[in-house]
């Protein structure tokens, strides 16, 4: 017998009807403000005859884009190599069975973690005054002397991998449970070595993922905000940190719009980061099928 839900059905020409509410959140949301931004990053700055969005992508503001970009692919590689290694590692701790659970779950809060929150944090760790620094100044070794600063290059990526890491960690998880126990007992029986199963099996099949994490680490890094914000008290040379400059109204009189033109190339650079991972995220289901 069908429930009162089963026997009331939407004629198949009204069906579309019910994603109008989707769309135009869509297109009010994402699309107009995305048309706008463009619109406004082509127009030229005062006294040039070229559009802030070819004036991004020059002096300082290219160097801004270069600094993020490296700082961005660091982060990635290491979240990539670490976040594996972390996460093989636990998929093979058989004992206590309640460790993979708690890894899982403080992974999924640490990639989550970020913003003022994690900065305080961080300073109050790795800061002028920290409690680390201190305590590693009184084994005769003065971190500001050596260079390091929590707002500089060095200390960015360091805050940055604490969401980096476990970030990779909850997308390897998947990845190496995809991996049948059957195929490297096949291997060894017919006299492969492990280093030749991860090398001819393993990493061919784990391939996908790892780009695709890869891909999605560096979207992630390069959009932050909030954390380099405040570790360098707006001072950060990351793109997203100009932004706000420029947005705030903090600018040179008649290039108000570099901010648009700054976010347009931050929208493309996501778009093209985003859309990769999305094709390697598809071969990987297809794979694991």
């Amino acid at each position: 017998m069908r429930t009162p839900l089963q026997r009331f059905r939407i004629p198949t020409r009204f069906r579309p009807v019910g994603l109008l509410p989707f769309f135009s959140f869509v297109a009010l949301f994402l699309l107009w403000p995305a048309v706008s931004l463009f619109r406004l990053a082509l127009q030229p700055t005062k006294n040039s005859e070229i559009s802030a969005i070819h004036e991004a992508i020059t002096g300082q503001y290219l160097e801004s884009f270069i600094y993020t970009i490296k700082l961005s692919l660091l982060t990635a590689l290491l979240g990539v190599l670490f976040g594996s290694l972390l996460a093989a590692s636990v998929l093979r701790i058989q004992r206590p069975k309640w460790f993979r659970h708690f890894m899982t779950s403080f992974t999924g809060v640490a990639a989550n973690l970020g913003g003022i929150p994690l900065a305080f944090a961080f300073i109050a760790a790795l800061g002028t005054q920290g409690l680390i620094t201190k305590l590693i100044d009184s084994f005769g070794i003065n971190l500001a002397d050596t260079g390091f600063r929590i707002s500089n290059f060095a200390g960015i990526t360091i805050v940055y991998l604490y969401f980096q890491i476990p970030l990779m960690f909850l997308i390897m998880v998947p990845a190496f449970d995809g991996l049948r126990a059957t195929w490297a007992e096949s291997a060894a029986s017919l006299g492969a070595a492990p280093w030749q199963y991860w090398r001819h099996i393993g990493l061919p099949l784990l391939t996908p993922a790892l780009l695709g994490g890869f891909l999605l680490l560096f979207s992630n890094a390069f959009s932050a905000y909030a954390t380099a914000y405040a570790l360098s008290s707006g001072g950060a040379r990351l793109v997203p940190v100009q932004i706000r400059f420029f947005l705030q109204g903090n600018t040179i009189t008649g290039k108000d719009n570099l901010g648009y033109a700054l976010a347009a190339w931050m929208i493309i650079i996501m778009f093209i980061t985003m859309t990769g991972y999305l094709i390697i995220r598809r071969r990987a289901e297809k794979w694991q099928q």
